[in-house]
């Protein structure tokens, strides 16, 4: 547990700042760069929880890698190089302040709001007589505002485009990028046996061009059902089984937190810890279809500080 990386605090040549996320430490190379060193921070409720979970880090940004590869063809993204297992460098973005949040399903917030009576989200109607984990009849966009501190809010499109967040004319071409996005997670999940049941985009511009940017397709972005048993288990009224960060959200509720004011983190044992980063392990092996590589950590802060150097030397 001691190997998890859960701050850093380089200085690179060039640097002209730096930005600590929840999970991700973005650095400003000159202006033109970010260097995105993906920690092994696990947040959930908007809160970082005191434990970082080893190789986690890991698993996100080679899993993120991967996607980005994959996806490149149905819109332009900020990767250039992975120069370490936890760190991805590409262009610097000028960033939208709203994440593109796509569901496939009625699961997670959406669900506890609907089952609460809520119809509508995001200005999006939900029609009566769903069942938790449904699926919609077409996948719905439901974006909220990016906040670095605090609760994102839920925004409808109209709002976005009103309040002149984007314009109507790149709201509308994040929209086609995340529909099309969506389908082809959907079509590499299924040939995994999995099911993407919903995800979150992010997005930037760069001379005047839009930018796919940050994770796309991670556990922590994104929640996916094992599709062997899913009609069963529906059919049963039964939980489904799933690889996501929401069995960690459940964990927290069933200890009696969920970010809320006056609400204590619990204990996270090592048993704990150990098992969360068996579960995103297990996750990459699924997803990717490939055997999930330990990297070495036993210098972790070390060695990503000295990849990045290396490479900044070759731009």
């Amino acid at each position: 547990m001691k190997n998890s990386l859960t701050k850093t605090d380089f200085n690179f040549p060039n640097q002209k700042g730096v930005y600590h996320g929840k999970v991700r430490d973005v650095y400003n190379i000159d202006d033109d760069l970010v260097v995105m060193v993906v920690s092994d921070r696990i947040s959930a409720f908007d809160v970082v929880l005191p434990k970082g979970i080893p190789f986690k880090g890991q698993v996100l940004n080679q899993i993120a890698a991967q996607f980005l590869d994959a996806t490149q063809d149905i819109c332009p993204n900020w990767k250039i190089a992975t120069p370490d297992p936890m760190v991805t460098v590409g262009l610097k973005c000028e960033v939208f302040p709203i994440e593109m949040i796509i569901r496939g399903y009625l699961t997670g917030s959406a669900w506890r709001a609907y089952k609460n009576g809520s119809r509508q989200i995001c200005g999006v109607e939900i029609p009566d007589g769903m069942v938790e984990n449904q699926a919609f009849e077409k996948p719905i966009i439901t974006p909220t505002t990016k906040e670095d501190e605090g609760h994102d809010e839920d925004i409808s499109r109209e709002e976005i485009i009103e309040q002149g967040i984007i314009s109507k004319e790149d709201y509308e071409l994040l929209e086609k990028y995340t529909y099309e996005l969506f389908e082809r997670g959907s079509k590499i999940a299924a040939e995994r046996g999995l099911i993407l049941v919903d995800t979150k985009y992010e997005f930037g511009k760069r001379d005047g061009k839009i930018y796919l940017i940050d994770e796309i397709h991670t556990p922590d972005s994104s929640r996916y059902f094992y599709a062997e048993g899913y009609e069963e288990r529906q059919a049963n009224g039964e939980n489904q089984k799933q690889l996501s960060k929401e069995f960690v959200r459940q964990w927290l509720m069933d200890n009696n937190f969920q970010g809320n004011e006056g609400e204590v983190v619990p204990e996270m044992s090592d048993e704990f810890v150990q098992e969360v980063s068996e579960r995103y392990i297990e996750l990459y092996e699924h997803i990717t279809g490939r055997k999930f590589e330990k990297s070495d950590i036993s210098q972790v802060l070390n060695r990503v500080e000295k990849n990045i150097l290396e490479f900044l030397k070759t731009k």
